[in-house]
């Protein structure tokens, strides 16, 4: 298999702020605890015996371990829909930054989409990481892969950090889970975002040969057949 390349993110915060706010941090180190209990196997009552969960799915666990996480700056605590934290900083910090960790979009600005509710905000979580990314690649900014757990949904965007890397990000977030009371702690992942190459791709659109249908077969007939077949011949190194 071919080996993946290096391709290296360079993460800035201001000066002061570099030994209190969380890291971001690799997605494969970010994998949340639901995961990591989920058994491998579970008992399927259609087929009358055991199968794979998605523990053993390589597409869902690439997609939740690719790129980085971006952690939330400090506590959050949600009562009754009223957010607040105290987000503490060093002495003589000061500058043109936002440092709440939070703000919010007014809500006519999703007006027309699926975001959209009259009487609830768009938050946004401020970030304090400029991200730099190397020339020809783009960042995609989007919720944390696979996190239907977490109480809210950041919205995603793609951004030329090649270029725009002189000023933080900040990720929009529909919140929703109104329901929600309690704390997201400092470190929760608010957005992943995973390097891409920008290159113009266009379709091709054809029939499948001979030779091709009986591939297919063949792939499909190991796959019913055997267990980790995508994992072993046809996974790439990622990491």
């Amino acid at each position: 298999m071919d080996q993946a390349e290096d391709v290296k993110l360079t993460f800035r915060c201001p000066r002061g702020l570099e030994n209190v706010l969380p890291k971001p941090i690799p997605a494969s180190l970010g994998l949340p605890d639901w995961f990591k209990a989920l058994p491998q196997r579970a008992f399927n009552p259609t087929l009358g015996g055991q199968t794979f969960t998605v523990k053993k799915c390589p597409p869902f666990i690439d997609a939740m371990t690719y790129g980085f996480l971006i952690p939330l700056a400090t506590d959050l605590e949600v009562r009754d829909g009223e957010f607040t934290w105290n987000f503490e900083l060093p002495e003589g910090i000061a500058g043109d930054h936002a440092y709440a960790p939070i703000d919010f979009h007014d809500p006519t600005q999703v007006a027309g989409t699926p975001f959209f509710d009259e009487d609830r905000f768009i938050i946004k979580f401020s970030n304090l990481w400029t991200i730099q990314a190397p020339e020809g690649y783009s960042l995609l900014f989007t919720h944390p892969v696979n996190r239907r757990d977490l109480p809210f949904t950041t919205l995603t965007g793609l951004v030329d950090c090649d270029a725009y890397h002189n000023n933080p990000l900040h990720f929009p977030a529909r919140w929703s889970d109104p329901t929600f009371n309690g704390v997201l702690p400092k470190g929760t992942p608010v957005a992943q975002c995973l390097p891409v190459k920008r290159e113009i791709w266009v379709g091709e659109f054809d029939v499948l040969s001979d030779e091709e249908t009986a591939q297919s077969m063949q792939t499909r007939d190991a796959i019913l057949q055997g267990t980790d077949v995508y994992r072993r011949q046809f996974r790439m190194p990622k990491r």
